[in-house]
């Protein structure tokens, strides 16, 4: 795989999640995070996932996957190539996984309800309020400072938090599986992100055999779930109709029979809750 092939098929994001980088604030398309080479107070660094790119304000200096890595690991590019290796699409490795930290100086100060105005508008701007008991409002303290956010709960204990201007995960990444009981059930949806599954749990209806969900909160969180698919006789995927979203469809594809990509649905949109928003607005 060449250098060009390489910048469009790896994921800036992942690259980034990788050293345990996360935005200070994003939206949908962009997001900023602080500097790589200096302390900042206000992030400098703007990513764009749509063209999978960055651009540092403070500098000037703009970055792709490659570059970016020079610049963190302060290496050559073969160097940076060879670190590349890991986000090979044909297969997620579980060491690029396990070299994530996901830990932080963050306390918890309470876990409730959803009531905060900001986070009930969030979800409601989001079109799933209706489902506001599936997760939780959280309030807690990082670097001294105290922040608030939706809550969803993942197998480990983590929560992943989110609001209009963050996107983070408190505690250790990991999946999140509901199953529905049944020991005969033969269907899993797999879901990218958290809100995707509100979404479809605002759009599902009353079925007599009803599929077990899995929230992957992260496509490099896939080799987590390798072993256990190959429990189920029908995966349907809605996945992120981006570079990650993508590959990550390739791989379950190629490594299981019966698999339905149901991102058809929305594929003029970034993924489900994205095409949902949409169309309620229309209506």
């Amino acid at each position: 795989m060449n250098c060009e092939k390489i910048k469009e098929s790896v994921s800036i994001r992942t690259v980034l999640e990788s050293f345990n980088l996360l935005p200070a604030k994003e939206n949908r398309r962009t997001a900023f995070y602080f500097a790589l080479d200096r302390e900042e107070k206000i992030p400098s660094l703007s990513v764009d996932f749509v063209k999978n790119k960055a651009f540092d304000f403070g500098t000037g200096k703009s970055y792709d996957v490659i570059s970016i890595i020079q610049q963190i690991n302060k290496c050559s590019v073969s160097e940076a190539l060879k670190y590349l290796h890991k986000f090979d699409l044909s297969v997620l490795e579980k060491e690029s996984v396990a070299e994530i930290d996901y830990s932080k100086n963050y306390e918890i100060i309470q876990v409730g309800n959803v009531r905060h105005p900001a986070l009930v508008e969030y979800l409601k701007s989001r079109k799933v309020f209706e489902q506001r008991h599936l997760v939780k409002e959280i309030v807690y303290r990082f670097d001294g400072r105290k922040f608030f956010g939706i809550g969803f709960l993942n197998d480990s204990g983590g929560y992943e938090i989110r609001n209009k201007y963050t996107k983070i995960c408190l505690g250790q990444k990991d999946v999140t599986w509901i199953k529905n009981g049944c020991h005969t059930n033969n269907e899993v949806l797999i879901f990218e992100g958290f809100f995707d599954y509100l979404t479809y749990r605002m759009l599902e209806k009353e079925e007599n055999s009803i599929p077990d969900h899995l929230i992957l909160n992260s496509t490099a969180m896939l080799f987590k779930v390798k072993q256990k698919l190959k429990d189920y006789h029908k995966i349907s995927l809605f996945l992120d109709n981006d570079l990650n979203g993508r590959a990550t469809k390739k791989m379950i594809q190629n490594d299981y029979e019966n698999v339905e990509d149901c991102s058809l649905l929305y594929i003029d949109f970034k993924d489900l809750n994205d095409w949902f928003c949409n169309f309620n607005e229309k209506l």
